[in-house]
């Protein structure tokens, strides 16, 4: 990709920069001063998920979005540190190369099992928030043919190519996005065709996918002590609000929020209300929490 042209379009682009931490080199957006929050989209985005989270949050706190090793703007240095673990020990050696010591993590989807395994990295254990988490595992033979699936394609180099052949149209996109139970306005449409018609976003994310392994966290749930909040969404068709109780259940320090008539892209829904949840969990704007929504 030719930076920073590739970016041209792209939401929030005049915050972005590109800081080579090895072994990738990440595509980062930051915005606002004070103490750091850090935001993890979920498999298959990007930065972008964010846009509108961050102009909210900046007022408050130095924001950082960044794009996982793959997917959107990063290039990864290799394809061996996909999964949860080794994604989670890279963006901690980020921090620490960038001097950041978040108070909060912000995670949606699996980016949620990045959020809480990267809080027992860190030096002081920041909180999580979690929007609409995935912390289970598939049942039946879902639990064994999908990753196999996944792998095999991973490791097909055509897979990329067959997967945009013909680009990726925004009907295509917007199917994929509310089978998920959300609706967003059509920019973001828009970006997620934009994401689905490239070769190496699509490359990470099956890479992501064929390396996920979430055994390890479900397990230590009962030991993780950040301070958690999980948002889900009645509407998520993605992943159900049952997911978030159960894992709350098994934490020390994890409470659930509902979220209603939103679905998995609940962040992107309503922005504004999402945002300010996140700031009157982590204390961050006093006034938030007289604006929350119930």
């Amino acid at each position: 990709m030719d930076w920073p042209r590739d970016l041209a379009g792209w939401p929030n682009r005049d915050y972005s920069s590109r800081i080579a931490a090895r072994p990738h080199r990440w595509h980062v957006q930051r915005m606002g001063r004070g103490p750091v929050v850090l935001l993890i989209h979920g498999a298959g985005g990007a930065t972008h998920s964010w846009r509108d989270v961050m102009p909210v949050l900046a007022p408050h706190a130095h924001v950082v979005a960044l794009d996982l090793p793959g997917q959107g703007f990063t290039q990864a240095g290799t394809r061996a540190r996909s999964g949860l673990e080794p994604t989670a020990a890279d963006i901690a050696a980020l921090c620490a190369d960038q001097g950041w010591d978040p108070i909060g993590i912000v995670g949606h989807s699996a980016g949620v099992a990045v959020a809480l395994r990267l809080s027992q990295m860190l030096h002081a254990t920041p909180a999580v928030v979690g929007i609409n988490p995935a912390l289970d595992k598939f049942e039946g033979v879902a639990g064994w043919l999908f990753p196999v699936l996944a792998k095999a394609l991973a490791l097909n180099p055509l897979t990329p190519f067959l997967f945009t052949i013909g680009g990726a149209s925004g009907r295509r996109a917007r199917q994929l996005i509310e089978g998920t139970g959300s609706h967003l306005a059509d920019e973001g449409y828009r970006l997620y065709s934009r994401l689905m018609s490239n070769r190496s976003h699509i490359s990470g994310t099956l890479q992501m996918m064929a390396s996920w392994e979430l055994d390890g966290l479900i397990a230590e749930l009962p030991k993780v002590n950040a301070h958690t909040l999980f948002l889900a969404a009645t509407g998520d068709r993605a992943v159900p609000v049952s997911v978030a109780e159960r894992a709350a259940a098994r934490m020390p320090d994890a409470k659930v929020e509902i979220l209603n008539d939103l679905g998995h892209l609940a962040h992107e829904e309503a922005p504004e209300m999402v945002a300010r949840r996140i700031l009157a969990f982590l204390g961050l704007d006093k006034t938030a929490r007289a604006r929350q929504v119930p």
